[in-house]
């Protein structure tokens, strides 16, 4: 080679070099590799095929070549016998075939090639810094010939080159990778998502927004192992990938996906995509033999409709997702403008429950239960109240939506278990005969998993023995879970001596098939069926029913809600030995309580075991 082709190699390879250094596209650097050395040998035409794992061939360039060419051999395999590029690759050496008409190599390609009036071919393995061959290197000849020793110098720097850009292209990609794709799914990452959603934004085309959490991973996670939840998140993740096109989903972070449905033009359409996205995510997932479910729960939104800009969009996107959690676990709920005015009014209470806690403005009332033949007080149930003023204070249902905030309902349950517990123990202390305080407990406090370890520590440093207690859990905390976290605490707590109260009992969230699994004491009638009593026929059979099932599985029934005689009357009538509500007396002070325990508190005479489980 002459002085001054050795010099067009030299600026070739600094052309190249700058191209890599400034970010070029590896399709235009392969491209430019290309018209230089045919720039270089006139009489050859130059291909480059990257070779996929697999040893899948994926065309990068070849100007000289057909489209229909380069088309043809997208996706073919290196193999044996596949062309002189296939071979090589297969065999990570180089293949000089002279005569494309004879060489058994190209028997199956022969009618490629030569309607073009290509007669011979000679192909270059391009390899890894592993010695992989990651792509080839073609010179194409329109006569039957072999390489010269020129053509070999051009090739060796094109190879190298071309091995340069390749590899940097790669290392570029794994880090565009980690930067914005999710190690777990697979799919674009929380950084990835915001510019998604920027550029859909930008684009106005219409589109909606999906957002999706995981069901009970944190329970998974717990009970199972960190393993099982990634398994969890990977399998949801795989099936939200093969949804449909339209879907692009990405994974914000923990149990949280995002899913831009494109060309979703109103809420039914976005409704129809939650509900594929639904069927496709639900269904087992094993891991090491253990079986578990996937559901989802989401909440959507539709670009333009509900917002214009990302922020806006996303933030009603996931009242939606919210709204969705607290009543439609595992379905869709697509957001419309009262749930900003619901979640203002939510934000605004937790701001003044918050407040009125750390102004220690929260006291609890208390409301007795009754035993319905004798009139005598038997035990309590400790509401919370929020003092507002000095003579007003508002019941826990004009705050019941700030109870929706984990740290909120954890930090009201601990002030009221420290208050009652106080009370208690005053009344132990001045003789008063009481038999036992309900306390309520949210799905909260369990989920912190260390609920029982309050209790025990609150109620011991005030030296309340614990039999004086029972847990009022309602229905939708024992059903809040397809796990048994919360079964599994309570039955913790019950062997401590506590009592257990399934509270709101027939609200529609249990059924009788789960007294017979759920570890409950004392089964308290919703006041819904009590209210019609005397005016109601089937309410009657039901509420009878409901008696009758408690007494024969050893359970103890307290009807909530009595306000008139004719429902103590049916009670009695049924064999319901006790009753709560404004017939009896509204809740009320821990002093006025006590004066109402001195005036009406059980006989010492009396039976003292109202409350009492029947032994095993």
């Amino acid at each position: 080679m002459t002085g001054g082709e050795t010099e067009q190699l030299l600026r070739l390879q600094t052309e190249i070099l700058e191209a890599v250094a400034q970010g070029e596209a590896l399709p235009a650097i392969g491209r430019l590799l290309c018209q230089r050395a045919e720039q270089f040998a006139p009489e050859v035409v130059c291909s480059i095929l990257l070779v996929e794992d697999g040893g899948t061939f994926r065309p990068l360039a070849a100007p000289s070549l057909p489209p229909m060419f380069s088309a043809a051999i997208d996706g073919l395999k290196a193999g044996p016998k596949a062309g002189s590029c296939g071979t090589a690759a297969f065999r990570n050496q180089e293949v000089v075939v002279t005569d494309i008409g004879t060489d058994p190599l190209w028997d199956d390609f022969r009618a490629l090639a030569q309607p073009l009036g290509l007669q011979a071919c000679w192909s270059s393995p391009i390899r890894n810094p592993g010695g992989q061959t990651i792509a080839t290197f073609a010179f194409y000849y329109r006569t039957t010939r072999a390489p010269s020793q020129r053509e070999r110098q051009i090739v060796e720097t094109c190879v190298h080159l071309c091995a340069l850009a390749i590899e940097h292209e790669r290392i570029r990609e794994r880090n565009i990778r980690l930067a914005y794709y999710d190690a777990l799914t697979g799919l674009p990452n929380r950084g990835r998502y915001n510019q998604l959603l920027s550029d859909h934004i930008e684009a106005g085309e219409p589109f909606g927004l999906i957002l999706l959490d995981i069901d009970h991973l944190k329970a998974i996670n717990d009970t199972i192992g960190h393993a099982a939840g990634d398994r969890l998140i990977a399998t949801v993740g795989a099936r939200l990938k093969g949804v449909h096109p339209l879907l692009l989903p990405c994974r914000l972070g923990g149990d949280e996906f995002a899913i831009l449905a494109r060309g979703c033009d109103s809420h039914d359409m976005l409704e129809h995509w939650a509900s594929l996205v639904g069927e496709a995510t639900v269904g087992l997932v094993e891991v090491h033999g253990q079986s578990f479910e996937a559901h989802v729960t989401m909440g959507g939104a539709l670009f333009g409709t509900d917002g214009t800009d990302g922020d806006m969009l996303s933030q009603n996107a996931d009242f939606a997702l919210y709204h969705a959690k607290q009543a439609r676990r595992g379905g869709y709920m697509a957001f419309h403008a009262d749930l900003r005015t619901e979640m203002t009014h939510r934000i605004a209470l937790v701001r003044q429950l918050d407040q009125a806690l750390a102004d220690d403005r929260v006291e609890p009332h208390y409301q007795p239960i009754v035993n319905i033949e004798s009139g005598e007080i038997v035990g309590l149930e400790a509401l919370a109240r929020l003092r507002v003023g000095p003579d007003k204070v508002i019941s826990a249902g004009e705050f019941h939506a700030a109870l929706t905030d984990p740290r909120i309902a954890f930090e009201l349950t601990g002030k009221m278990l420290e208050q009652v517990a106080r009370d208690m123990r005053g009344w132990l202390d001045a003789g008063v005969n009481f038999q036992h305080v309900g306390v309520n407990v949210t799905t909260g406090d369990f989920q912190r998993g260390d609920l029982a370890e309050r209790i025990i520590d609150i109620f011991g440093r005030a030296d309340v023995p614990l039999r004086h207690i029972v847990l009022e859990v309602n229905e939708a905390v024992f059903m809040g879970g397809s796990d048994m976290l919360v079964p599994r605490a309570v039955e913790a707590l019950r062997e401590r001596g506590l009592l257990v109260a399934l509270d709101d009992f027939g609200t529609g969230f249990a059924s009788l098939t789960h007294l017979l699994t759920f570890p409950v004491d004392i089964i308290k009638i919703d006041r819904s069926f009590v209210a019609r009593l005397g005016v109601d026929g089937p309410s009657e059979t039901v509420v009878s029913g409901l008696i009758d099932i408690a007494r024969k599985l050893g359970m103890r029934t307290v009807a909530e809600g009595v306000e008139r005689e004719e429902q103590a009357n049916a009670l009695h009538r049924f064999g319901c030995r006790l009753g709560q509500g404004f017939l009896y007396s509204r809740p009320v002070s821990a002093q006025h309580c006590t004066r109402l325990l001195d005036a009406y508190g059980q006989g010492r005479q009396l039976d003292q075991n109202n409350f009492s489980r029947r032994s095993a």
